[in-house]
């Protein structure tokens, strides 16, 4: 039996660390009943079924899907969705309710975490706007050639480092600032820099690196003037700073300002190579990826996803 062209699939990922996940869906149901919305839900058990529920998702004839989740589940979304055909993919439009750990891509469209009737006010119109995805091209231990799509960022060094332990410690302790300062104490006793050979438009990065964020999006404040519907990728590079500069450096981060830093460089491109970055960790959308084996390249794909954003 087909299903409504209007009728939501609605994958609800409960939050890490959250004990009453019944009551966050609860609410959440209550708004969607009292707005009208027609829909099926499904609950992820684990972060590992997102795909699987999504592909269902899909393969049910779902046009509007609906992520209850953060950054790392509307990633695995965007990548089932980049598994299909255009014709398949052009038909079906996503939408985010923000409930994850990291919700940096819900934010950038000013969808608030703790106002859902407005959410969903806002994907009851059915606004949609295609938008660009990035893709980190690579090689794995097993000597395959394999991508992975981001909506947000991909993070090498020192960055990709903090935000696995932002994560882990914001289950640990619930709140995202009390996440963030732990990781920063944390981060004092882990390697600060890596050899990296980069290369972007006509430069070439030979040097010691702390890290670097390539940004489809925000990118936690790395990126900020990236936007996912201009085909083009923002880059910030970080040379290793004394300690004096990463305190001050920290302090732009928070208030937004991080690409006046004296060591931050930036670039806009629509490709990077990174030819070496000897054991830097790749994070793609806040997630800690298996580092690639050898070089890599990141690049845009522009206006594939329809996403819904607000009026």
């Amino acid at each position: 039996m087909a299903v409504e062209s209007t009728r939501w699939g609605i994958l609800f990922c409960p939050k890490a660390g959250v004990a009453n996940k019944r009551k966050r869906w609860e609410r959440l149901r209550q708004v969607l009943d009292t707005k009208g919305v027609s829909y099926d839900v499904v609950h992820s058990e684990s972060s590992d079924s997102v795909e699987r529920l999504v592909t269902m998702l899909i393969s049910n004839g779902y046009k509007t899907i609906i992520i209850v989740g953060g950054d790392s589940a509307l990633n695995d979304a965007v990548n089932c969705l980049m598994k299909e055909e255009k014709i398949v993919r052009d038909e079906i439009a996503l939408g985010v309710i923000p409930n994850g750990v990291m919700n940096d891509f819900a934010r950038f469209w000013n969808y608030d975490e703790n106002n859902d009737e407005q959410t969903v006010d806002w994907l009851v119109k059915r606004h949609v706007r295609k938008i660009d995805v990035g893709c980190i091209r690579y090689t794995n231990k097993a000597n395959e050639r394999c991508h992975r799509y981001f909506l947000n960022c991909v993070n090498i060094g020192m960055t990709a480092d903090i935000m696995n332990l932002r994560r882990q410690t914001r289950k640990l302790f619930g709140s995202r600032m009390l996440s963030f300062l732990s990781s920063l104490v944390v981060m004092l006793f882990h390697r600060m820099d890596y050899k990296m050979l980069l290369k972007i438009n006509s430069d070439v990065v030979d040097r010691k690196v702390m890290t670097v964020c390539v940004g489809n999006g925000p990118g936690y404040g790395q990126t900020h003037s990236a936007v996912p519907y201009n085909g083009l990728l923002d880059v910030s590079v970080v040379y290793t700073p004394e300690a004096i500069q990463i305190l001050s450096g920290l302090w732009l981060l928070i208030t937004g300002r991080f690409l006046n830093h004296r060591s931050v460089h930036p670039y806009r491109t629509r490709e990077v190579v990174v030819e070496e970055a000897k054991k830097a960790l790749v994070g793609v959308d806040g997630r800690l990826m298996k580092t690639p084996v050898g070089g890599y390249r990141i690049q845009v794909e522009q206006e594939v996803i329809n996403f819904l954003i607000p009026n």
